[in-house]
């Protein structure tokens, strides 16, 4: 990837000097409220995670589902501070029931951020976010759309993020118990794997990983959403794809 040209902290302070000596002071108290906004924004890395109720973090117990706050991007975010300090932060945009379609549209995100509601282009191009995660597919499954709508969803969806300047990272569907399911599941993750390779962007196959695990329907709460333990394995998958993207942005080789 050709990395973006960026005005380096001495550049910017040398405008500002420059600036001083003929501006107003008002004229000058902005520019440096600029340049310091600007200036955190190059050492911060802030991270959009989309998807369905595996990405918002849905766990079952005794019949009753409800979003966990032990999820994948909640550990993910304890990795990667542990690594980098508060310099990375990761949202949560995950809403349970929707699919890749409904977040191109917008039609599927009403009540998950402050650009809720926005189709995909407008949303992402008001988030300051440099990487943004996209985790869907089951209920592309649950809702029969075909495996070509979810491809052409997901094309369109990273497209739109490089177009704005994002670095998008997929991540493939946890497996479903049901076999069935599980059948049908696998064509769609076909799908976000040949997106990935056409697009050439960072895959999470998470998929293939949990589906080598020994037993991994154990790790399951019911017929599509991990228990805590199975998230927190997901998060460290989603780690080893995603710090080495965080490191290049927080020293500017990205």
């Amino acid at each position: 990837m050709r990395r973006s040209a960026r005005p380096t902290a001495a550049a910017t302070f040398a405008s500002l000097a420059a600036l001083s000596l003929s501006a107003p002071a008002g004229i000058v108290q902005a520019a440096q409220a600029q340049i310091q906004a600007h200036i955190q924004a190059q050492t911060q890395v802030l991270i959009d995670a989309y998807g369905d109720s595996t990405t918002l973090g849905i766990s079952c117990s005794e019949g009753r589902c409800a979003p966990q706050a032990q999820n994948a991007v909640a550990y993910l975010q304890d990795e990667l501070q542990t690594h980098h300090g508060d310099r990375v932060r990761v949202a949560n945009y995950g809403v349970g029931g929707t699919m890749a379609t409904q977040l191109l549209d917008g039609t599927g995100n009403r009540r998950a951020g402050p650009t809720a509601g926005l189709p995909w282009r407008e949303r992402l191009a008001a988030s300051p976010a440099r990487i943004v995660l996209i985790n869907y597919g089951i209920n592309e499954v649950m809702q029969n759309q075909t495996p070509e709508q979810f491809y052409a969803a997901q094309t369109a969806l990273v497209k739109t993020a490089r177009a704005l300047g994002k670095e998008p990272v997929l991540e493939t569907a946890n497996p479903m118990p049901d076999n069935r399911l599980n059948a049908r599941l696998a064509s769609m993750v076909a799908m976000t794997r040949r997106v990935a390779a056409e697009q050439q962007v960072p895959l999470v196959d998470q998929f293939a990983y949990i589906s080598s695990l020994p037993d991994w329907k154990t790790l399951m709460s019911d017929g599509a959403h991990p228990k805590p333990g199975l998230y927190r394995l997901k998060a460290e998958q989603d780690f080893q794809v995603v710090e080495p993207l965080v490191r290049r942005l927080l020293d500017g080789t990205l």
